[in-house]
């Protein structure tokens, strides 16, 4: 299994530990990119990838080996420390620069056998809104399983999580890894994408054409039989 973790920040603190120990847990050929580290341009909002392709955005150069990892993984994880109840700067404007790939623009099939998990911790709260920030890109590029992992871990430091903590982090992506192996080879949507794209479908016959959107769904015959996830 080829495995890609996006780091939300460039330290190495609770919330990477805990998406290494899953990936670890899951097993295969693990890639890592931090943020900002590998990836610290902020979308211009230029229209460049809905107009044309993402491989036109001015900022691919950079976002090439990030999107390769992506495309190649069989399991993605995101994963971000809570920043004012949210993922941090660096993973939004991140996701920022895919938003042509979501199912109401121009989703990949390959997606469709795809699992993705977003993770996030905090000394306190606020897990639940940081990982539904990352988690949104998820389902709506159509990956068939979205898992959530959010651990309030009352430490600033990895090494200060308290051992009854710890047994529950390890408890969590024990389970988690064994759902992800027997998923593996599975393709799918999840419900949400799903809804979006019958809904796009039907406002794709009865209004005027959004393009290159309509063409490109022309294209792949999803106005006829097919489905991002029926295909290869």
């Amino acid at each position: 299994m080829k495995i890609a973790i996006i780091h939300g920040q460039s330290h190495e603190g609770s919330t990477c530990m805990a998406a290494r120990e899953l990936a670890n847990k899951v097993g295969g050929e693990i890639r890592e990119f931090f943020l900002p580290r590998d990836f610290n341009k902020s979308c211009l909002g230029c229209y460049t990838c809905f107009k044309t392709d993402l491989s036109n955005c001015p900022h691919y150069k950079e976002l090439e080996p990030l999107v390769t990892a992506i495309l190649d993984a069989d399991l993605l994880i995101l994963e971000s420390p809570v920043y004012v109840y949210h993922a941090t700067g660096p993973m939004m404007s991140f996701l920022d620069h895919f938003g042509a790939w979501w199912m109401v623009h121009r989703p990949l099939p390959e997606m469709s056998g795809k699992q993705a998990v977003a993770i996030a911790t905090a000394a306190g709260g606020g897990m639940k809104s940081t990982v539904r920030d990352m988690a949104d890109s998820l389902e709506m590029w159509g990956i068939h399983k979205v898992y959530k992992l959010g651990f309030g871990v009352q430490a600033t430091k990895a090494e200060e999580i308290p051992e009854g903590i710890l047994r529950k982090i390890h408890r969590k992506t024990d389970r988690l890894a064994c759902r992800i192996r027997k998923n593996v080879g599975k393709r799918g949507c999840n419900g949400r994408a799903k809804k979006w794209f019958y809904l796009m479908r039907f406002a794709h016959k009865h209004f005027p054409p959004m393009e290159p959107d309509y063409s490109y769904w022309e294209k792949q015959n999803w106005h006829g039989k097919d489905r991002p996830w029926h295909q290869a």
